[in-house]
């Protein structure tokens, strides 16, 4: 089963998605956004102590960005947290914010083709936890508008390839 669990920030995704695998010792939690050592930020700190205390000890912690490498050679079922650090990193690793559009959805397409095609491909268990953007604001900064417009591509195409969307909005799950 492939499930993308989306929702708002502190909607409880995260929770929710590793409550999907309640029970199983064989999963890879895949983290692909910046680890403490990158990120001297205590709140973000804080946040992955948070994560990390909620997993069981039997998982294995997988931190990497390139997704497709996780999701194709991860022991038992792949849990990723989540699509939007993920982006960023892509973003920032390809120098792409500042790009025209273009530019950005083919940056975009070189990392996301091979995810999609390896989720599509997979007999494993895989769980992407993603933020749901879209719902807002017209943000007001250009890099904010790429984020969200991007993010919004990736979620679609993942959806496609899962067989069941999570929407989490205050703690109540919602399957589309």
């Amino acid at each position: 089963m492939k499930v993308l669990v989306t929702g708002g920030v502190r909607s409880g995704k995260s929770a929710h998605a590793e409550g999907l695998y309640a029970g199983r010792t064989d999963v890879a939690y895949v983290a692909p956004g910046p680890t403490a050592a990158e990120d001297p930020d205590p709140d973000w700190a804080a946040r992955l102590a948070a994560h990390q205390l909620r997993r069981p000890p039997t998982w294995s912690t997988l931190e990497t960005r390139d997704l497709t490498a996780a999701v194709t050679t991860a022991s038992g079922a792949v849990l990723v947290d989540c699509l939007g650090t993920w982006l960023t990193a892509v973003l920032d690793q390809d120098r792409a914010w500042d790009r025209p559009a273009a530019a950005q959805h083919a940056s975009l397409a070189a990392h996301l083709d091979p995810l999609v095609a390896a989720l599509g491909a997979t007999t494993r268990d895989a769980v992407l936890v993603t933020n749901e953007v879209g719902l807002g604001v017209v943000p007001a900064h250009r890099s904010g508008r790429v984020f969200r417009d991007l993010l919004g591509t990736v979620n679609q195409r993942v959806a496609a390839a899962c067989d069941e969307v999570h929407l989490v909005v205050a703690g109540r799950v919602l399957r589309l």
